[in-house]
């Protein structure tokens, strides 16, 4: 089976992750593809398959014969779809012999552009999944699931020598909770790659240092008419709050290396409002003065309306696994190889955000990410195709050669 066809298939099990919820997994529907994945590693022939409370499915592939001294390696993707569109009932178009003009997307009226998506020249010819315009696709990041799916049923099938290689799928990736409950030692790989990028000649070991900001803010609450000198309206304190930031430091503003504030929400009255935000950067110094600004802030307005007007918690999220993939840059090294290889130009990319293998390489294991052959995540213009689906497979299968080759 081609690993675009799981995808078709997986992409229909709704399995939004719930940022409200605060259990594990954030939705129970996340089952239903977890359950799914692990008996579909059974039936391939992957050993060990488990399936845990919190919904993390393993399993392994034991090394070949001679091959038991290679260090164990681990392929890592997410099954929870992003909360930030809908992602139930899911109905993928497939368009064969892509013509390289604009696409209809369904009957949502949306229209998927080669104007707005600059990537679309580059797939003409090939045969594109997109969406109905009504739902995202879930390629981020069921398309790794079904590229390690596929590897490791080819791998099986073709008795390719390898070292062990372990497999894993994580709910709640996309509210930051991913690695949670990731059981690092269990899972027993030595070193990981995530398949959870972009295009599929990308290759990522650097992503944003992260946190989240939630501002409460008091206000005091008197007739208009008589409120000289004593009103503190809250709503006019966060406008002024956000006002206090660097204006063009937001994701619309910002690009490549550089950071941002978002303010993701925002709600109110004359007597209370609430901010929140994400602060990102590369840079592990900007990103402590991107919080001591934030702080600042809250400072100045406490000063200017009195202490306890405006409450500022800041929780740091994940930091840049850069500083832990330098000390085995060999991994970068096989997965360019493993690109190249392929008939592909290897392409090292910045993340704009962050993925499971941040937070897994502070965690003791290793793991920088590799491209899904997917473009224009979190909503109705999501696509991939099935071309850059079967190019990732055969990059993991070359991953997992380079390491063989070192097994002496």
């Amino acid at each position: 089976m081609r690993a675009y066809e799981r995808l078709l298939k997986y992409v229909k099990i709704y399995t939004t992750s719930d940022e409200e919820s605060g259990n594990t997994p954030s939705a129970q529907r996340e089952f239903d593809l977890g359950n799914l994945l692990a008996e579909e590693l059974k039936e391939i022939g992957v050993e060990n398959v488990r399936i845990t409370e919190q919904c993390y499915v393993y399993g392994e592939i034991p090394a070949t014969q001679g091959y038991e001294q290679v260090p164990a390696l681990g392929f890592i993707a997410h099954m929870d779809t992003a909360p930030d569109f809908c992602g139930e009932g899911v109905k993928p178009q497939i368009i064969g012999d892509y013509d390289g003009n604009d696409i209809q997307l369904g009957q949502s009226g949306r229209v998927l552009s080669c104007k707005a998506f600059p990537d679309l020249c580059e797939l003409k010819g090939r045969t594109l999944i997109t969406t109905d315009g009504t739902t995202l696709l879930g390629a981020d990041d069921k398309a790794g699931l079904a590229e390690i799916m596929t590897m490791a049923e080819q791998l099986i099938r073709e008795k390719t020598p390898h070292g062990k290689i372990c497999v894993a799928f994580t709910p709640d990736e996309e509210i930051g909770e991913g690695a949670d409950h990731f059981d690092v030692e269990g899972f027993g790989a030595k070193y990981a790659y995530t398949v959870d990028g972009g295009a599929e000649n990308e290759i990522e070991y650097e992503n944003f240092n992260a946190a989240g900001a939630q501002i409460e803010i008091t206000g005091l609450s008197v007739h208009p008419g008589d409120s000289k000198d004593t009103m503190i309206n809250a709503a006019l304190v966060a406008m002024e709050f956000n006002q206090m930031l660097p204006s063009g430091e937001t994701p619309r503003g910002t690009s490549g290396y550089e950071g941002f504030f978002h303010l993701t929400d925002m709600s109110g009255d004359v007597s209370e409002a609430k901010l929140s935000y994400i602060i990102r950067d590369h840079s592990a110094a900007h990103f402590e003065v991107r919080k001591e600004q934030m702080q600042h802030i809250a400072d100045l307005l406490n000063e200017k309306y009195g202490q306890g007007t405006v409450k500022l918690a800041i929780k740091d999220q994940y930091r840049n696994m850069r500083e832990k993939i330098e000390d085995c840059m060999f991994l970068i090294d096989y997965a360019k190889q493993a690109v190249q290889e392929a008939g592909l130009q290897p392409k090292e990319v910045a993340i704009r955000g962050g993925t499971d293998g941040a937070r897994l390489s502070f965690m003791g294991l290793p793991c920088p990410n590799l491209g899904t052959g997917g473009y224009a995540f979190h909503g109705p213009f999501e696509h991939i195709t099935t071309e850059g689906m079967d190019y990732t497979v055969n990059i993991l299968k070359g991953i997992i050669k380079a390491f063989g080759e070192q097994k002496a």
